[in-house]
């Protein structure tokens, strides 16, 4: 029977059974670098899930370097040796989900390092995406609504115009995350909407001046609080 409600839990129980059920099938075929895996209707049937699982296994597994899709082709097995590959899904597996701390640090951690890339390597066509979600975020903070996905889409366009696609994905990895638990811990709650709006300009004024050092000053005073309220969570 497919395994259509479930929860975040439970979900990633399952992607990670599929993740060990890949590796067997990989290591009973004997298949090598190089070498395509069924496709995701045929594993669906045979693992008995969804094909969204199948999907966010395989692209978990790509993510790691351990699969390769190509598009109108199908996923093949990455250049990596079986010792490594079994060792690495094995290490997979037993990833525990970040907590928020972690989140947080990381987060800070890459972000000063991001601004300071934009604001050197920023082209004008990146300056506009970084504004049009700065105006975005604006209008909704000025209501008084949500707007913490505009928030995160602000630092995404930041991110993107370093032109460095690790620190881009990494934040890409990291964003469902933090939204769900801004949300959970009522992070900035207590911020008026004219402070964060202002801290969101100066940070863009430091990278449309193309200042680095700036830029990453803003964003250290953008973040103080953030960092001093991870600390006292219980």
């Amino acid at each position: 029977m497919k395994l259509e409600s479930i929860t975040k839990l439970e979900n990633k129980s399952v992607v990670n059974t599929i993740l060990l059920q890949i590796k067997e099938l990989i290591n009973r075929k004997n298949l090598e670098p190089g070498d395509k895996l069924p496709s995701e209707r045929t594993l669906s049937e045979k693992f008995e899930v969804t094909r969204s699982t199948i999907r966010e296994a395989i692209q978990k597994l790509e993510f790691y370097g351990i699969l390769i899709s190509k598009p109108q082709s199908g996923t093949f097995v990455a250049d990596i040796g079986a010792i490594a590959m079994n060792g690495m899904i094995d290490d997979i597996v037993k990833l525990d989900e970040p907590d928020f701390k972690s989140l947080v640090e990381m987060r800070i951690l890459l972000e000063l390092k991001t601004v300071r890339l934009a604001a050197l390597r920023r082209t004008e066509e990146d300056l506009q995406e970084i504004k049009k979600a700065l105006d975005a975020f604006t209008a909704k903070a000025m209501k008084g609504e949500d707007a913490v996905q505009e928030d995160l889409l602000f630092h995404l366009a930041i991110a993107k115009a370093t032109k460095n696609s690790v620190m881009n994905t990494f934040m890409l990895s990291i964003t469902p995350e933090i939204i769900t638990n801004f949300k959970k811990y009522h992070v900035c709650d207590d911020d008026t909407p004219e402070m964060r709006i202002h801290e969101h300009q100066e940070i863009y004024n430091a990278i449309k001046d193309q200042n680095s050092k700036e830029a990453k000053e803003k964003m250290k005073i953008h973040f103080k609080e953030l960092y001093q309220y991870c600390y006292n969570i219980d």
